[in-house]
């Protein structure tokens, strides 16, 4: 267990947090997935909420309310995620919960969430976080569906009729394996191969070369993240494959291409976020702000760039704290409600405007379809 208590005056450990008074008025809990298998998504969340507050109560806090952070790392496993929650509102009492790194942990939080009634804000892609709509529960990062959507669209823009895919058995792979086979006929566009791989594979050949044998296909996209996706890649250039290779949104960081090898990843595609490409963003484009400002505050922190999860991290409490600030009052429903009225919010991630029936407040035009070139980002569109 790792609980990280803070506020104004700096980092307390959990010994001292027993006997120190608390300073802060506004108490949000956090659980991500900080160590263990996606470390590369919870790390940067979590330094990105410990920054953020830090920002926050150096400005005098919300409302002239300084933000309390209660923060525990669940290592990506849901039981230890739903524990974790289940701390944070009986023990931490915290007003609101910010985390659920992996569609695997969110799930185990919602239902602690709702049964307590506080907001519960979720870093993690799979729709089914947001759809049905509940009533506690938001979202920042794009839904599985759009990933597969914007894929979609690019394709049959490119031409591409015929495509393969090879999905992971995660959570998160399956359940946009399954979005994606839900709306690809739509796009005019027929799935010849249809392959998948487990969490804990190290050799994705046998799969790819089937996919690759399949009569007339033109292109192959790998729904998935982790470091399958990277293995996939790997394998892809090992056997000479040049069929246009599209990724997901799950797998947008510089992380993906050191793993996956910068020769390798050459000419991948996928669904991205302005966070990625913040260098080469028009002057005129309206997040651009937005991303520069958190760029230079995390290089500034930790001396390295943040990333697309550490971004969805930054979203969710800027969420929160525009709530706060327009609902007067930190009292879970009225924080709830002002969330659902979120109109034009500008993020890392997009321009969030939420309803309630839309508990994410995103379209489309949020995702920016990129391409991996000479061991970077560009953009594809």
């Amino acid at each position: 267990m790792k609980l990280i208590h803070k506020f104004a005056l700096g980092a307390m450990t959990a010994m001292a947090f027993a006997a120190t008074p608390v300073l802060a008025e506004i108490r949000l809990g956090a659980t991500v997935s900080e160590t263990g298998p996606a470390a590369f998504l919870g790390d940067p969340e979590a330094k990105t909420l410990k920054l953020l507050v830090e920002k926050i109560n150096a400005a005098g806090g919300l409302n002239g309310e300084k933000i309390e952070l209660f923060l525990y790392d669940d290592g990506g496993d849901p039981n230890k995620a739903r524990t974790f929650a289940t701390r944070l509102v009986e023990d931490d009492e915290v007003q609101a919960i910010i985390g659920g790194t992996t569609t695997g942990t969110t799930m185990s939080i919602i239902p602690v969430a709702e049964e307590a009634k506080i907001p519960f804000i979720s870093l993690a892609g799979a729709i089914e976080i947001v759809k049905p709509v509940k009533e506690w529960v938001f979202k920042t990062p794009h839904t599985d569906r759009m990933a597969c959507e914007k894929i979609f669209t690019d394709m049959k823009k490119q031409g591409y009729t015929k495509i393969g895919l090879i999905s992971g058995t995660d959570g998160f792979g399956a359940s946009m394996r399954k979005q994606c086979l839900d709306v690809v006929a739509s796009y005019g566009i027929e799935i010849v191969g249809d392959e998948s791989y487990g969490p804990q594979d190290a050799d994705m050949t046998p799969q790819l070369t089937n996919l690759k044998g399949k009569p007339g296909i033109q292109a192959i996209m790998n729904p998935g993240f982790g470091q399958g996706p990277s293995i996939v890649t790997r394998n892809y250039a090992q056997l000479g494959i040049t069929l246009p290779f599209y990724q997901s949104h799950g797998v947008a960081s510089n992380g993906f291409i050191d793993l996956a090898g910068k020769k390798a990843a050459e000419g991948v595609r996928l669904p991205g976020t302005a966070l990625l490409v913040e260098s080469i963003l028009a002057d005129s484009d309206p997040q651009k702000p937005v991303v520069a400002a958190y760029v230079a505050d995390y290089k500034a922190k930790y001396n390295i760039a943040p990333t697309t999860f550490g971004g969805y991290a930054h979203d969710a409490l800027a969420i929160y704290a525009d709530a706060v600030k327009r609902a007067g009052s930190t009292e879970p429903k009225a924080v709830r409600d002002a969330i659902e009225a979120t109109k034009g919010l500008i993020g890392t991630t997009g321009i969030v405007t939420m309803s309630k029936d839309d508990h994410l407040g995103l379209d489309l035009s949020a995702f920016r379809m990129l391409e991996i070139r000479d061991g970077g980002w560009k953009l594809a569109e």
